[in-house]
């Protein structure tokens, strides 16, 4: 198949960072075959798209995006953390079946594609069976992970195993789905928290993550109380004790990295550790990143949207414009964090994150065809003085016209074709209400319900 998208403004997010403001993007089968002012033949294509006041970029790549928790949205708002976890989401998550994870992970792909994204990183669940089946039907890449633990304080009874039984399990999860799905499907390590993983499980999960040649993806240095946690404990805090351990690494994605001091921060460099930026989670209840400093050290800093009980918009366009506030505002200086870097953060950074950099994230030749149409022909987004910042600031998902993935169209012009959406969204309602009467969890009651 061969398709010409011509007549767009394309933002190739290369390294010279080359906007065209009247080009064209040509692509067969599933890699891009041409970028820029250039002539072709289009009577040899399979497909022309005249993109005439539209805007191509690559694809968003959501580098922290919880699937399992999809069917948990609005589950745990306006609670304390420990609340959170252990009375809302652990019991929710332990009482899912795998059943339950392939239509949590459909539906979160849905809302990946709606909004632009293109390839995501899933921290864990406990079913990587299900998430591999919902990405391989939705058509996005996926760097799937198990939930790794073996220790810590009120685990559900079926999540408390040893070390070795979760290497174990992790190991069969990537013999049976690593690089399925036409190579869209990564299966990587993961570990939930300092909280939850003894030395032996991090140790032993870094020698596996490089035999393997994978990532691993863990929350770091989230919340002041998981830093005060380990320095009580061992005398240091946690990324000085990743490192100490040898577990930072190029193939390391830390997430949320809100407690870190300027030394980690200058560990993290040293090491080409991997940044997965939460901006709307963490203003929850974790913090403020320190990003402007990150960006400055040249850290790959990329964004997520973590799950849909932490942020309930599970919305990538959403994160960019709320990264473009809140690091002006926390640092009173309007010109930390600018249009360009974001949009690095979620497209070239994003592939980088997820060790896939030479092969998607921009739009170049050699490159996968994973790329988004923008439509910016609407209220919200005109007039447009500056485009780069107005797909930062101004722009909604809805402006997101279509979404393309290794060659393939997941939504064309609003209507997503791989996904029965109008189906999910009934079966997600009733597994959704189940699985909550299932895990015992009563919600409060706000107002006087009549």
């Amino acid at each position: 198949m061969k398709r010409l998208l011509k007549h767009a403004m394309v933002v190739t997010m290369n390294e010279r960072g080359e906007v065209f403001t009247r080009g064209n993007v040509l692509t067969e089968d599933d890699r891009i075959i041409q970028v820029g002012n250039f002539e072709t033949d289009e009577a040899s294509c399979d497909e022309v798209l005249d993109c005439e006041g539209k805007i191509l970029l690559p694809g968003f790549v959501n580098t922290h995006v919880h699937t399992s928790q999809q069917l948990a949205r609005g589950l745990a708002d306006d609670v304390d953390l420990l609340t959170w976890l252990h009375d809302r989401i652990w019991p929710y998550e332990s009482s899912m079946t795998e059943e339950d994870s392939y239509i949590s992970t459909l539906l979160c792909a849905l809302e990946q594609i709606k909004c632009g994204v293109t390839s995501i990183a899933e921290p864990g669940g406990q079913f990587v069976s299900g998430m591999a089946r919902g990405i391989a039907e939705a058509g996005i890449r996926g760097k799937l992970a198990k939930s790794v633990m073996d220790c810590g304080e009120g685990l559900p009874a079926s999540w408390q195993h040893t070390a070795r039984e979760e290497l174990d399990a992790q190991e069969e999860n990537l013999k049976r789905f690593h690089n399925s799905a036409d190579g869209r499907i990564k299966v990587w390590f993961g570990i939930r928290t300092i909280f939850n993983a003894t030395d032996e499980l991090l140790l032993k999960t870094k020698e596996l993550a490089d035999k393997y040649g994978v990532g691993i993806h863990m929350h770091v240095a989230e919340a002041k109380s998981e830093v005060d946690y380990l320095k009580e404990k061992i005398g240091v805090s946690t990324v000085t004790h990743l490192r100490d351990l040898g577990i930072l690494d190029k193939n390391f994605l830390a997430v949320h990295t809100v407690w870190l001091t300027d030394e980690e921060v200058e560990m993290f460099r040293d090491h080409q550790v991997k940044v997965s930026h939460n901006p709307a989670s963490a203003m929850r209840v974790l913090g403020f990143a320190k990003v402007p400093r990150m960006l400055k050290e040249g850290i790959c800093v990329s964004i997520g949207t973590d799950g849909a009980p932490t942020n309930n918009r599970m919305d990538m366009v959403d994160e960019l414009w709320v990264t473009s506030l809140i690091h002006k505002g926390w640092r009173l200086d309007p010109t930390v964090v600018k249009a360009q870097e974001i949009l690095r953060m979620a497209t070239i950074n994003g592939a980088r994150a997820v060790l896939e950099g030479d092969s998607t994230g921009s739009l170049e030749a050699g490159k996968k065809a994973d790329l988004i149409v923008i439509n910016p022909d609407s209220v919200c987004m005109q007039p447009m003085h500056d485009p780069i910042a107005n797909l930062v600031t101004s722009m909604h998902s809805c402006n997101v016209e279509s979404t393309m993935c290794d060659g393939k169209w997941l939504m064309k012009d609003r209507k997503v074709l791989t996904i029965d959406e109008e189906a999910l969204l009934a079966e997600a309602k009733e597994r959704a209400s189940a699985i909550r009467v299932r895990a015992g969890i009563q919600m409060p009651s706000r107002f006087l319900m009549v």
